[in-house]
């Protein structure tokens, strides 16, 4: 069994990173006799072993007689406290020097170093939260967006448990009347009316959709929009993408070819995170090194939810561009994914083709990446694109592909349950269906886990959360 299991112990960790300020912090039944004994309160008429929960102390670390730092302390006593132990939190000066001393001195008294995630384990095996609002805290550090933020705090804050609570408590009604009826098998005795259980099931069914559903937009949403830049060489890609980010991100070159790998990097815009790749040209070449890059420009297309196909306006014809939309359409088997048409050079024209749009159907936008002429409205397009939603403030988002897996089998458990009255099986079948899809749903939360799950989900956690 993993160490991350030993909840005995008393554990301590830096709860920050950077800044002047350090928090270091203890849980565990030692936590308040260490503190006592490695800290003392400026003010001698103040004992911290009495000290009240959630309150602040001004005092000094010591080695023995020796002054280690000025600090803040506070005493969080259990259960009210982040993971319903007793926790201690030293506010220190963020000293290298200062934090890796305390932290010596706390080893010293047989404190251990906590694992990856360890505080936040705790809190879901102290019942403080469960296990998907446990992995949003995760998700709520990683965030780099105000749209993953959001899912993120909504998720820690219980929105998605108390769904699949929801759910799962409807089925736990049925399957509990399914088995008393296995326990009455003998005498015929129906006590799960067979309509009343084919509506449930469609109701939960539309709701397990809903979610799967969702989770294509809520994993875009945590890791950013990806969008793909496509385009035959020396059409302006790299150009586009150092407009956009408004830096040197690509080298520009004359040369074709040069971009030879995707160069990816990521731009908040209106609170949404775009990751845009920039691909190899798409040409014929013999160039070995070349072709293996746009293989991988073919592989960032199959994984982009919005492409951008740019041409140059000055050189390019409308049957190039119908061709190369009929060549995409056969390649990208995906009516989700979105090919915005961006007609670059428009400086090297002398007036803009009005007639364009009525010979292709597709939304294009035209621009100088160069001169970063009508790059806004680029943008706007983009933001339009990824319109999310989420604003709705009961709506559910799936994000977490682990979250996805145990939805989808529950689905197919469902889906077996109606299968299994369709054609009229006996009750202690349905019963095993029924208990599938509350393993799954309970999955989720934590109802039902395993210390494999567990250590899974929390070493991927930052020390001292």
């Amino acid at each position: 069994m993993s160490n991350i299991f030993l909840t005995e112990d008393t554990i301590c960790a830096p709860a920050t990173t950077g800044g002047a300020i350090a928090i270091i912090r203890i849980s565990g039944h030692r936590a308040f006799d260490v503190a006592d004994k490695i800290f003392k309160p400026q003010s001698k008429s103040v004992k911290f072993k009495n000290a009240e929960s959630h309150k602040m102390i001004f005092g000094c670390i010591y080695d023995g007689k020796k002054q280690i730092d000025q600090v803040l302390a506070t005493k969080f006593i259990a259960p009210n406290s982040y993971n319903g132990e007793n926790i201690v939190e030293f506010s220190c000066h963020a000293s290298n020097y200062v934090v890796q001393e305390i932290l010596r001195i706390l080893i010293d008294n047989k404190v251990r170093m906590a694992n990856p995630g360890e505080f936040t384990m705790r809190a879901f095996l102290n019942g403080k939260m469960d296990l998907s609002q446990a992995e949003a805290v995760a998700d709520l550090i990683a965030a780099n967006s105000k749209a993953s933020h959001t899912l993120a705090y909504r998720q820690m804050r219980g929105h998605f448990s108390k769904n699949i609570q929801e759910l799962r408590q409807q089925l736990v009604e049925f399957a509990s009347l399914i088995e008393l009826e296995l326990d009455f098998s003998e005498e015929d005795v129906e006590f799960a009316s067979r309509k009343k259980l084919e509506k449930l099931l469609k109701s939960i069914k539309s709701e397990l959709k809903r979610l799967t559903n969702s989770f294509a937009k809520g994993n875009v949403l945590k890791h950013g929009i990806p969008v793909a830049i496509i385009g035959k060489p020396n059409v302006g890609k790299s150009t586009l993408l150092n407009a956009i980010f408004n830096e040197e991100k690509a080298i520009v070159s004359e040369i074709p070819g040069t971009t030879r790998d995707a160069i990816e990097d990521t731009i908040i815009m209106n609170d949404i995170a775009f990751r845009f790749i920039d691909t190899a040209g798409l040409r014929e070449s013999g160039d070995e090194i070349e072709n293996i890059g746009m293989k991988k420009t073919m592989e960032k297309v199959q994984q982009a939810a919005i492409v951008l196909y740019l041409f140059d306006i000055s050189c390019t014809s409308i049957e190039e561009i119908k061709d190369t939309i009929d060549e995409f359409r056969k390649t990208i088997d995906d009516k989700d994914k979105k090919l915005i048409l961006i007609a670059n050079k428009i400086d090297l024209l002398q007036s803009i083709p009005h007639h364009f749009k009525n010979l292709v159907e597709l939304e294009t936008i035209f621009i100088s990446a160069k001169r970063k002429e009508n790059i806004q409205l680029l943008t706007d397009s983009l933001l339009k694109s990824a319109e999310t939603g989420i604003e709705e403030e009961n709506q559910t988002i799936v994000t977490n592909s682990r979250h996805y897996e145990a939805l989808t089998k529950a689905l197919e458990a469902i889906d077996q349950v109606k299968k299994g009255m369709d054609n009229n099986i006996s009750g202690d079948l349905l019963a095993i269906d029924l208990r599938t899809a509350l393993y799954y749903l309970g999955s989720i939360t934590g109802q039902v886990t395993s210390n494999e799950i567990l250590d899974g989900i929390f070493e991927k956690f930052c020390i001292g959360k």
